[in-house]
């Protein structure tokens, strides 16, 4: 994530959120009323998105030609329990109220991925497993998202298809189809990218990864394997080359665990960013006099 990424993010939610400004508060609080508010939390979790909701207080405090006295946000990453208050904000109030909804609709979204990245990140403690993402984000959110699960513990996969080689099923299906071989096609990848660009082939069937392996990739993704079929796996790969191994597929809480004693070195988890539910967490707010 740049540093520019909140700003661009929370400059367009603002705008969406009041394209002529906000008109209740502008015919109804004088321009120097204060306001007081508190970020508490309703109930335990992981706090995401602090660089985003600043962004969102201090531009609305530019686009109301407000004033901020006091902008204070836990660290992402912090872990809080039901009732802790993350932060304080305190300014004029057409400001505060302007921000609240995207600083809170920010905030509340990336808490729960961190929360939930957490959970899985917890469920593999003691083993080699790293818990990583996918591309399953919000549109124009990847950045904020992926931040999100870092701040989770979690790990981030490729940004995007610009990134690294990732051959899946139906890559090998389409070069199988057309009568090509596996192992020559993957070894002609490598000579056509550079160098530093990681080359990564997804494999549903125990029975690909041997022309999998002789192409030398560097990461090897089994796809919706039983366990005793990722053991097998794992142990193939091990013996013929250095590739890591990395587990996918319809993982869940109760499952991660298992997945991840078998050895591998990754789990990729869709649901990190596609399942997690928005956290409760509340900016209670006192409109001040002047």
């Amino acid at each position: 994530m740049t540093p520019t990424t909140p700003a661009s993010v929370v400059a367009l939610a603002l705008a969406e959120d009041a394209p002529w400004g906000d008109v209740t508060s502008e015919s109804l609080l004088p321009a120097d009323a204060l306001a007081d508010a508190q970020l508490v939390a309703r109930e335990p979790g992981v706090l995401a998105g602090s660089a985003a909701a600043r962004e969102a207080f201090t531009q609305a405090a530019a686009l109301t030609a407000g004033t901020l006295e006091t902008l204070e946000l836990a660290a992402d990453g912090t872990r809080f329990a039901a009732g802790d208050v993350l932060g304080r904000v305190r300014g004029t109030a057409r400001a505060v109220l302007r921000a609240e909804r995207i600083a809170l609709n920010l905030l509340q979204h990336l808490s729960g991925v961190a929360t939930l990245t957490a959970a899985f990140v917890d469920a593999v403690a003691g083993t080699d497993a790293r818990i990583v993402d996918t591309r399953k984000t919000t549109p124009g959110l990847r950045a904020l998202e992926r931040a999100a699960v870092r701040a989770g513990g979690g790990h981030n996969h490729r940004w995007s298809l610009s990134d690294a080689v990732l051959v899946k099923d139906n890559h090998l299906a389409v070069l199988l189809a057309s009568g090509l071989d596996v192992t020559t096609a993957l070894k002609s990848v490598r000579e056509n990218v550079s160098h530093t660009t990681t080359i990564e082939v997804e494999v549903d069937r125990l029975d690909q990864l041997e022309a999998v392996l002789a192409a030398d990739v560097d990461v090897v993704l089994l796809d919706n394997f039983s366990l005793a079929d990722l053991a097998a796996g794992v142990a193939l790969v091990r013996s013929r080359s250095r590739a890591l191994v990395e587990a996918s597929g319809g993982v869940t809480l109760q499952t991660v665990r298992g997945i991840a004693e078998q050895g591998v070195d990754l789990v990729s988890v869709g649901a990190l960013t596609q399942n997690a539910r928005t956290l409760d967490l509340g900016l209670d707010t006192t409109v001040l006099g002047a």
